[in-house]
Formats: structure tokens, C-alpha cells, sequence
């Protein structure tokens, strides 16, 4: 039996997984495969209903301002109070907006109900999931934390975009809608228990050593963009990272389906869409390390996805609605989407201590793309039309790229382990 731990053991560590950290990662896949039931049908079903594109957008927008809020907190609760407290609160407020949303608001389409509850359960994923993240910035070695980040990406983007599609597409055919989303309730703590409970890894954050005041530390979240502009130049392009992936589950399944696509179709070509995503978010961990986290983010992330965001849009016209060739436009795009990925281990990397605020602020830009995504489709949809929020969309990913170009590590360092001469930027903890 040892034999065969220390084989896993070796195993993970060539793959680059903190293996004290094995059952957290698992955890998180699981949990956000639970998150993500209701992400590619909710917005056609609700106005398959009754409500309009407008409400739609209205009620994602509400979801992904708590979302946005609860992102910044992750961070800064989880060096205040401890990973492991911070996720079980996000559990127990993702349960509480799941029963009010699914048991009071979508019977009957109570609106006002709608967006409270589902206002709350947008508390839940961030303060589960991104705790965990500062959990792996803390515990694992700075010479694999690009790629530590990207196994975190892996199972996150695994869970709520692959799993999380796949599982409604057959869950909603054989449970209908709304045991789908009551599903959801089981599988957030089947993740929770492999999170937290099998998971027995143990540290404390800087703050909770230095005796750190919990008002100080919120104030850090804030304070630290101000310390560090390029903290806050980070937290920008995390926005614009994955504004997108929120904002097309709004109106391109309703564009597709006026290219002949039906909602399983979608489904099936958004989970493949991340399937792509998931694969290559380990592929550009290891490449950031190795071509450098900044240019990654910018030649990969920004410039690659704003090509292949206007090539997936554009695909059933110029492919004659051929479902493989949509597919492998959207592919595309899910891959590149991968490039940002380095940024997760470039902004803590940043600064030498107070790690869990820097990635209040990342934390905070992945909350406000849930929000921004379907706050622009909302705004500009009326006046400018599908077409145009598309190339919105292009466009603030080039504009990322070019912010990218303004966040470097000290002597323009490839990554915080090459940087000869400097003091360790991230703690190991053994």
C-alpha cells in the first residue's frame, strides 16, 4: 500500500498537483459541476416562459453583482479567517439561494423573489471556490505555481462549464427542469465533503500569523491596488478574461437557434466548447511557465481570443450552419480563453506578502465578469444587436492585451522563479 501512495504521490507532483491538496481540487470540480447545471439553458428557458431577453439579462446581471462582491470578500476572508471557514459560508448561502430561487421564485416566475434568491446563491461559488485558490497560492512551490493555478482552472472550468452542461443536458431530458436544479443542492456537497472533509491539509495566512485585525485586513483588499497599480491593471484584465464566456449564454443560444441549432445541440457544443478550455488551461499552466506568464496572457488570452470570439460568432454564416465546423470555431475559442491562466500566479506574485488580498482583486475581476457579460448584452443588445456586443466583446479582449504589456514582474522576469537575485515571492510551506 505504500508502494502505491508514494506512486500517487509521485504522480502528482510530476503533474504539478500539490498533493496535500489532491481531495480540495477534486472537491472543486464536483462543486462547480453542481454551480453549473442551469448555465447554458436557464436564459432560453426562462424566455421560453414568458420573460423577456431583457429580464433574463437583468436577473444574470443581479446574480453576477453578488457574485462580484462575493469574489472580492474570498479573498480577503479567506487570509482573515481561513480557507476552510470562508468555503463552508459560501456552501451554506449557495443552498439557502437554491431552495428560495428553485422552491419560491421559478413556480409561479416571481421576479422580485428571482432575482433576491438568486441574488444570494451568486454568494456561494466564489467564497467555495476562490478561497481554495488563495488556499493553493499559500501551499504550493513558486517554481509550479503557474501550473498549480492551472490544475485549479482545470477542475473550476471542468465542473461548471464541461460537467456541469453535460450532466443538465442529460439531467434535464430525464429530470425535467426543475429537479435539475434541485440536483444541484447534491452534488455542491458531495463537493464540499471531498473539500473539506477528506481534504486535512492545514496553514495559517499571513494575517492570521501576524495577528492581523479582520477590518484591517478588508481594507488590504483595497488598499493593495493603490500600493500596487499593477494589482488593480490585473484585476482589469481578469474582467475582461471571461466577460464573454458570461456574457454568450444570454443570446447566442437564441442566435443559434436561428441558424437551425437546437438547445442540446448548444449544450453539447458549449460543454465541448470547455472541454477544449479545461485541457488547454494545463497546457497554458505549463507554457506561462516556460514562454513567461505576461506574454502568455497577452499573445494567447487577449489577441487570440478576440480573433477567435469574432470566427465563433461569425461560424454558422460562414460555415453554412455546419454543427462540427461551429464547433471547432467555438474550440478554438475556448482554448485561447485559456491563455489568462498565468495571470493567476503573475498578480500574487506581484507583491511579497498579503497574497490573499492580491487575489481579492483577480478574485474580484472573475466576480465582475458575471456581472459585466450580461450587463453589456443588456445594455447594447437593443441598439446595436447581436452582432454588435460581439464585437464589443472582441475588442475588450484587445484592450486586455494591451494592458497586459504594463504588468511585469521585477527586471521584466519571465516568472517570480526566474527572477535572479530577488527574494522568493511566494512562501512554501511544506
Amino acid at each position: 500500500m505504500k508502494a502505491q501512495s508514494n506512486a500517487g504521490d509521485n504522480f502528482l507532483d510530476k503533474a504539478g498537483i500539490p498533493k496535500h491538496l489532491a481531495w480540495g481540487y477534486l472537491g472543486i470540480l464536483i462543486f462547480m459541476m453542481g454551480d453549473g447545471v442551469e448555465q447554458g439553458w436557464l436564459s432560453p428557458y426562462l424566455i421560453g416562459r414568458g420573460m423577456t431577453i431583457q429580464q433574463s439579462a437583468s436577473l444574470f446581471t443581479v446574480y453576477g453583482v453578488t457574485i462580484a462582491i462575493s469574489s472580492w470578500f474570498s479573498g480577503v476572508l479567506a487570509e482573515g479567517y481561513g480557507p476552510k471557514r470562508t468555503m463552508l459560508m459560501g456552501i451554506i448561502l449557495y443552498i439557502l439561494g437554491t431552495v428560495g430561487f428553485v422552491g419560491y421564485g421559478m413556480p409561479e416566475l416571481n421576479f422580485p423573489v428571482m432575482l433576491l434568491t438568486y441574488a444570494i446563491r451568486g454568494f456561494g461559488y466564489p467564497l467555495f471556490a476562490y478561497s481554495f485558490l488563495v488556499w493553493i497560492t499559500y501551499r504550493s512551490p513558486q517554481k509550479k505555481l503557474g501550473t498549480a493555478v492551472g490544475w485549479f482552472w482545470f477542475v473550476f472550468t471542468g465542473g461548471l462549464n464541461v460537467f456541469g452542461a453535460y450532466y443538465s443536458s442529460w439531467a434535464i431530458e430525464n429530470l425535467g427542469y426543475i429537479d435539475t436544479l434541485w440536483s444541484s443542492i447534491f452534488w455542491v456537497l458531495v463537493g464540499a465533503f471531498f473539500a473539506l472533509v477528506l481534504n486535512r491539509d492545514k496553514f495559517q495566512t499571513s494575517a492570521i500569523k501576524e495577528g492581523v485585525s479582520k477590518s484591517e485586513e478588508l481594507m488590504k483588499g483595497l488598499t493593495i491596488m493603490k500600493e500596487e497599480p499593477k494589482v488593480l491593471i490585473g484585476g482589469i484584465v481578469r474582467v475582461i478574461n471571461t466577460t464573454a464566456q458570461f456574457a454568450f449564454p444570454v443570446f447566442i443560444p437564441i442566435y443559434m437557434a436561428q441558424h437551425g441549432f437546437s438547445t442540446t445541440e448548444w449544450l453539447q457544443i458549449w460543454g465541448t466548447i470547455f472541454t477544449a478550455n479545461i485541457a488547454f488551461n494545463l497546457i497554458f499552466g505549463f507554457v506561462g511557465d516556460g514562454f513567461g506568464w505576461k506574454n502568455t496572457v497577452m499573445w494567447f488570452g487577449g489577441v487570440g481570443c478576440a480573433i477567435t470570439t469574432l470566427l465563433f460568432y461569425y461560424s454558422p454564416v460562414l460555415f453554412d450552419g455546419s454543427y462540427w465546423m461551429v464547433m471547432f470555431s467555438g474550440v478554438l475559442w475556448g482554448a485561447l480563453l485559456a491563455g489568462y491562466v498565468p495571470l493567476s500566479a503573475l498578480v500574487p506574485s506581484l507583491v511579497k506578502k498579503d497574497k490573499g488580498a492580491a487575489m481579492a482583486v483577480l478574485n474580484l475581476g472573475a466576480g465582475l465578469a458575471v456581472f459585466a457579460g450580461p450587463a453589456i448584452v443588456g445594455l447594447f443588445i437593443g441598439s446595436v444587436g447581436n452582432e454588435g456586443v460581439v464585437w464589443i466583446l472582441a475588442g475588450l479582449y484587445l484592450i486586455s492585451a494591451i494592458l497586459t504589456k504594463y504588468i511585469s514582474l521585477p527586471d521584466n522576469a519571465k516568472t517570480a522563479h526566474s527572477a535572479k537575485g530577488k527574494q522568493e515571492l511566494t512562501p512554501v510551506v511544506a
